[in-house]
């Protein structure tokens, strides 16, 4: 019943925010549902995947640039399929270790976020846009094929500052390409996943209902409010991540 609740705290992340739902799921069905990391990647992928679908629903009249999202996401299917295998080369605690650190990352870009917004800047000539896009995707490919996670908290900054799109437009995007990466990440991870289906179905619908309504509320809470409450949660998160990988390192 762990899943439920822990479902709809993730959903309810991307509702909000399009982005970060992963960096929360990974931990949650690790310490939450106690699924070990290998298995907690494709289960992740699969929770995100399916709420980022049902996130983007309500966004799609304000917009999706799906030359961006094709690019970037195109660029992820070989990159994450690398980091799948890079993955399954280290020990799980330093893959736990790992995603600490890039939760930290992202909460600290969150924290600087809310206190000044982000704004589009011209992107420069179509070659330079798709070259863009195209390193944008290989990176968050990469690290969804990791560890797990969709990139949104790098898929938003990046659709704003380097291909110039306006944030609305951005999350809308961002909610495509994590579809894309989270499909990509799982046909190369999906072995892993064991007989954890049950567990899994439960957090994946939970975290879809919850990516819904909390989509339609998205537009009416103040964006620095929700930004600043999400990174002090991951960074909450961070340091258990971080204190217990460590430990368990040092002890093996």
């Amino acid at each position: 019943m762990i899943a439920v609740p822990l479902g709809l705290l993730v959903g309810a992340i991307l509702g909000l925010v399009g982005a970060g739902g992963s960096i929360i799921a990974v931990p949650a069905l690790v310490y939450g549902t106690g699924l070990s990391p290998r298995e907690a990647i494709p289960a992740s992928l699969i929770i995100v995947g399916l709420a980022s679908i049902v996130a983007v629903l309500p966004r799609l009249r304000r917009g999706v640039d799906w030359t961006a999202a094709a690019t970037v996401g195109a660029a992820g299917i070989p990159a994450a399929w690398l980091g799948a295998a890079v993955g399954r080369l280290l020990d799980p605690d330093a893959l736990l270790l790992a995603f600490a650190v890039l939760m930290v990352a992202a909460g600290v870009r969150m924290l600087t976020a809310g206190r000044r917004p982000t704004a589009p800047r011209e992107p420069g000539p179509p070659g330079i846009r798709i070259a863009k896009g195209i390193a944008v995707g290989l990176g968050v490919g990469f690290l969804t094929g990791m560890l797990g996670v969709g990139g949104g908290f790098i898929i938003i900054p990046a659709l704003t500052l380097l291909l110039g799109l306006g944030m609305a437009t951005a999350v809308g995007t961002s909610l495509v390409i994590i579809v894309v990466n989270s499909a990509s990440g799982l046909s190369a991870t999906a072995g892993s996943l064991g007989d954890n289906w049950p567990v899994v179905a439960v957090f994946a619908a939970a975290a879809m209902v919850a990516s819904l309504v909390a989509a339609r509320f998205a537009g009416k809470l103040p964006d620095h409010l929700v930004k600043t409450v999400f990174a002090v949660l991951i960074l909450l998160v961070a340091a258990f991540t971080g204190v217990s990988s460590a430990y368990a390192l040092l002890a093996g």
